[in-house]
Order: structure tokens, then sequence, then C-alpha cells
């Protein structure tokens, strides 16, 4: 479930149609209890919430509305991270499945990109939060997580260097307490023609060699994806299906 708006401003966002407020339709927290209903009637592994932040408290009240009515999936917090440790804490006993991205180590490439200056800060607060509230990864028998951590790293072409220093961080402060997924699925769209440094797709040398680092450092708790997964056609068209 993808939520209006966006507390980041990236240039290269895939989903700049929701993210910038130019998708979605208004509804009320009855209707949002509803689609959580329906969405489990309908066979859904989880209730994925989607750049959910500027809405937890009335996604919190849909939660509780659903739950009275026989919700029982688990509950994926889907974030760019950029959020306040106060906001994490209010969910506590709500999310089973925290699913945040980790963009930028260095502060200059956050401000560049996404108009954030203090991302990382932000960033690694929340995480900490997220990983305090569920730090024992819990699979079911077809290996989807139903509880714990799961952190997304999207390599930048040309940011080599940021992407190890992010990999290095996350299996140094959390270790096995979390999965890494390191992402190589960065689409360039016409949103980024002003940004030539990373109007490309990221170079498979590049991306070989973040993998390998990672396992140099002795991350086994991780996910990589295939060459095929930058394209366009894996980007949701924002139909308003559902709502």
């Amino acid at each position: 479930m993808f939520f209006s708006g966006c507390a980041l401003g990236c240039v290269y966002c895939q989903n700049h149609g929701i993210s910038k407020g130019l998708a979605g339709k208004a509804i009320t927290i009855e209707r949002l209890s509803d689609i959580f209903l329906e969405l489990q009637n309908k066979g859904a592994n989880n209730i994925n919430l989607v750049t959910p932040s500027h809405y937890v408290p009335q996604i919190i009240e849909a939660l509780e509305g659903a739950e009275k009515k026989g919700l029982c999936l688990p509950i994926v917090y889907n974030t760019s991270a950029y959020e306040k440790v106060e906001t994490i804490k209010t969910l506590e006993g709500y999310v089973d499945v925290y699913l945040p991205d980790f963009k930028y180590f260095n502060s200059d490439i956050g401000k560049r990109y996404s108009n954030c200056l203090d991302y990382f800060s932000y960033a690694s607060a929340a995480v900490e939060e997220m990983v305090r509230q569920q730090p024992n990864p819990v699979f079911d028998e077809r290996g989807i997580m139903e509880k714990g951590v799961l952190v997304r790293h999207l390599m930048l072409p040309g940011y080599l260097d940021d992407s190890k220093l992010i990999i290095k961080y996350l299996y140094e402060a959390f270790h096995d307490q979390i999965y890494i997924s390191i992402m190589n699925q960065y689409t360039p769209l016409e949103n980024v023609a002003a940004y030539p440094e990373i109007n490309r797709k990221t170079i498979r040398k590049d991306y070989d060699e973040l993998v390998d680092y990672a396992i140099s450092l002795g991350i086994e708790h991780g996910f990589t994806q295939e060459e095929e997964t930058a394209l366009e056609r894996f980007i949701p068209d924002f139909s308003n299906e559902g709502v």
C-alpha cells in the first residue's frame, strides 16, 4: 500500500508520481481498515505500508480496527528510514517487519540527491530503534520474513565508496540481527537528466565489487539482485486499484 507524499525529495525517485503527491486518493480511516482486510482476504502475505510515516496515527487507528475484525497478517513498515525515533517508538507492538532503506553515508550526497543534509543521523537512529523492537529475524516455511528488520541499500552509479561505508556501518552496528539487501535496480528516468553523473545504470563490475566486499566483512544474512531488475517495467502504475 503506497501512501502519497514522502519526507525526502530524491531526484531519482522511481515512484515520483505518488511520492510528490501527484497520485493517490483521499480515504477515511475506516476505508483504510477495510482495505487491510480485503488484502488479507485476497491472499496477501503481509500488509506492506510504503512511505507511511506522515500517516502513522491514522494507520495505527486503522490497524486497531482491522485487528478487531480478524486481521492477522504481518505488518511491514516500508520506509526511507528518514524517520524520527519518536515515530518508530509509537509503532512498537504494531509493526512486525521493518523494511527501511539506508541511502547515504555522506551528507553531501544526501543533500545533492534528496535535499537532506542530516540523513545518516536520522536513519541510523531510526534503524537502531527498529532493531530494538524486532531484534530476532523470523521466517515462515516459505522463506518469507514474519518478524525482523531487513535493510535495503540501493547502489547509485559512481558511489561505490559510499555504499561500502554503509554496508560496513550496518554490519558493525547490527551484525546478524538484521538482513541486508544490496540492490542494483537503480533505473535513471527523465527526472535525472540534470544530474548527468547518475543518469545511467549501475555498472555491474561495481555492484559485484560491493557484494564481494559485503561477503569479505562476514555478512551472511543478505540478499542480492539480478541485473534484469533495473527495468522500467518494475515501476508501479498508480491507478488507485483497490482503493
